[in-house]
């Protein structure tokens, strides 16, 4: 295959259609998740969101949704 003549779009195929052979569907679902990008700085991110509240709460939190679930 010459990948200098293919276009981005077949590119794209052929290497899905490797993985989905190496790793059946599912690992080629998981590979993508593991290497797609994301944006913003998530440790930064979760620092913030994280200190703002008290494991109390955040225990709390939880045991109301599973309340609501039920």
């Amino acid at each position: 295959m010459n990948t200098q003549t293919l276009t981005p779009s077949k590119i794209r195929k052929a290497g899905l259609d490797a993985l989905t052979k190496e790793l059946g569907p599912v690992g080629m679902v998981k590979f993508l998740q593991f290497t797609e990008t994301g944006e913003g700085d998530y440790t930064k991110e979760r620092k913030n969101w994280l200190n703002e509240k008290s494991v109390k709460e955040i225990v709390k939190q939880i045991k109301f949704k599973k309340k609501k679930k039920n």
